[in-house]
């Protein structure tokens, strides 16, 4: 039986127990499973919105009855591929990546792999390991036309055409209804087309087919994990009070902490978990992270001196019941004794996670109604795709991307400063230095890589966060990009404006072009980088770009503060 405990103060616990009592006057628990919008908006403009994404309330009973379908696809794949790989974006790659690194496969089942980078050593990494021949591609698009996903398929259809006659019996399609890629898929002769819910938004659709069929891909028991779905939305029935609502009540915390100031969401999480928080973070950055409000989510920080956290954090562990774990416990007890809110969730096996995907999805679009925001749209992500679209108009137009000044050179680091503000005598160490001295008491530095990534790229930038932890006493987040802008880059430009934001990005050596499409993955993904850029300059936000033309773990790892 999962768990959950918490730990703050009398004023918070007031504070939470008045809210819950004051959604229980509002009859909030009846009226969310009726779909009605007006939860959390009144203008009647965004209530159709509103109210045409809350499908996944029953997707746990809904996607039971899929089952069986479920299970005969995956015991029909079993037999013809060794590989699967998900061609995903955002809300269409994370849970998979979660079930990847939680679950693994089961002997006799396909190893899944997530392709969500645009870096052309990433696709070319992918090309050159499996046995294309063996490898079953999802393509894994709500819209059905996400630039990304779309790209990588472009790609591997071709590599498919090359050996196989009818590459579409390669290629399944997961998408929204009456989609371009549906209609796509059927013309292609896709393997099969799995029709999403429409009702669901990317970022909510974990237990849908984008969530499930991976998994069952995988030879995870389907059945087992939507029940203990089924038994947690059970108990956030209407019926159930609002105080004994397990998602109600998380997402009354999550609210009552963000009024007094506490919004930095920090997940501390044993190792079978550790990519659990970043499925959470695309969840609540992306859905909470506007109209100049938002709660951050910060994963794979390190442990710091509990004395050095400013009152800014809410901390959460996710563990498994009765785990040795000095370092949590110890920490835990330190925190107790500090009386820094803390969130305890303790799970009795991994298929409970299914519980804590829909308590997560619930308390999110609860605490939204404490922030009075929608909790289910994400305008500045669509913002920053137009701006990166208009460099890749450029590109196609005059045959390269928009140019940039490079005020400040170093070796194989180039700082790109858009704001007037660097010498071109600086070194890039002092101009870094110079950036984060901005920073007031609850800021936080976003260190965004568009570049390839890997165990080593990822070991770098985590040195990089350490030193910039250890100087600057700030909360921390990594992203690769474009993998990022689909989780936190919303919040990034519609949050609070109290990011420093510090872009990575590096030469793309031995390119790829995606066919037929007039730009390569390195065009790509430098576009993306540059609209990214421009929309947090649009958005008046503080960010330097440093770029890489060597040795990109030697470059990261020579900065200093």
């Amino acid at each position: 039986m999962e768990k959950m405990t918490f730990h703050f103060n009398e004023e918070i616990k007031h504070k939470v127990e008045k809210r819950l009592s004051l959604w229980q006057e509002q009859n909030i628990p009846s009226r969310l499973w009726n779909f009605d919008p007006a939860i959390w908006k009144e203008n009647p403009a965004e209530q159709k919105e509103l109210a045409d994404r809350l499908g996944w309330l029953n997707k746990p009973y809904k996607m039971l009855d899929k089952f069986y379908e479920l299970q005969q696809f995956a015991d029909e794949i079993k037999n013809d591929f060794t590989n699967v790989l998900l061609l995903g974006m955002g809300g269409s790659s994370l849970a998979p990546d979660v079930f990847s690194k939680t679950f693994g496969s089961k002997d006799g089942y396909p190893k899944l792999e997530i392709l969500d980078s645009t870096h052309p050593i990433n696709v070319k990494r992918i090309a050159e390991t499996y046995d294309l021949s063996k490898t079953l591609f999802i393509v894994a698009s709500k819209s059905g036309g996400t630039i990304e996903t779309m790209s990588f398929f472009y790609f591997f259809y071709n590599e498919v055409n090359k050996f196989n006659k009818n590459p579409g019996s390669q290629f399944v399609a997961l998408t929204d209804p009456n989609t371009w890629l549906e209609k796509f898929a059927a013309e292609k002769q896709f393997r099969k087309i799995f029709s999403t819910p429409g009702d669901v938004g990317g970022r909510y659709s974990a237990l849908t087919y984008f969530g499930m069929l991976p998994a069952a891909l995988m030879g995870i028991d389907v059945e087992r994990f939507l029940l203990n779905a089924k038994e947690i939305a059970d108990e956030c029935q209407p019926y159930i009070e609002a105080g004994k609502n397990p998602g109600f009540f998380l997402g009354a915390v999550l609210g009552e902490l963000y009024e007094t100031g506490q919004d930095k969401l920090t997940f501390f999480v044993s190792s079978k978990f550790s990519s659990f928080p970043q499925w959470i973070e695309q969840l609540v950055a992306e859905s909470t992270g506007k109209d100049g409000k938002g709660i951050l989510p910060i994963c794979d920080e390190e442990f710091s001196p509990v004395s050095s956290y400013k009152n800014d954090r809410i901390f959460v562990f996710i563990r498994f019941e009765n785990e040795e774990n000095t370092k949590l416990d110890s920490f835990a007890a330190e925190l107790r004794k500090a009386q820094k809110p803390l969130l305890i969730f303790e799970l009795s096996d991994v298929y409970q996670l299914a519980k804590e995907f829909y308590r997560w999805e619930i308390a999110t679009a609860l605490s939204s109604v404490v922030l009075k925001i929608h909790p289910f749209d994400q305008p500045d992500v669509q913002f920053a795709k137009i701006l990166a679209g208009e460099s890749l108009k450029t590109y196609k137009e005059n045959g390269k991307l928009p140019e940039e000044v490079v005020s400040i050179s170093e070796g194989a680091l180039s700082l790109l400063d858009m704001t007037g503000q660097f010498s071109p005598n600086e070194t890039i160490s002092s101009a870094l230095n110079k950036f984060l001295s901005q920073a007031d008491e609850h800021d936080y530095v976003a260190i965004m890589s568009f570049t390839e990534y890997g165990e080593q790229v990822a070991k770098s930038l985590q040195s990089l966060r350490n030193k910039i932890v250890n100087k600057y006493p700030l909360a921390t987040t990594v992203g690769f990009g474009p993998r990022f802008l689909h989780s936190t880059g919303q919040l990034h430009k519609g949050g609070k404006n109290n990011g420093l934001f510090i872009q990575i990005t590096s030469e793309t050596k031995n390119d790829i072009e995606v066919p037929g499409q007039g730009f390569s993955f390195g065009v790509l993904i430098t576009a993306q980088a540059q609209g990214d850029f421009n929309a947090l300059r649009n958005k008046n936000r503080k960010v330097i770009s440093l770029h890489v033309t060597g040795d990109l773990v030697e470059a990261i790892n020579a900065l200093s503060l």
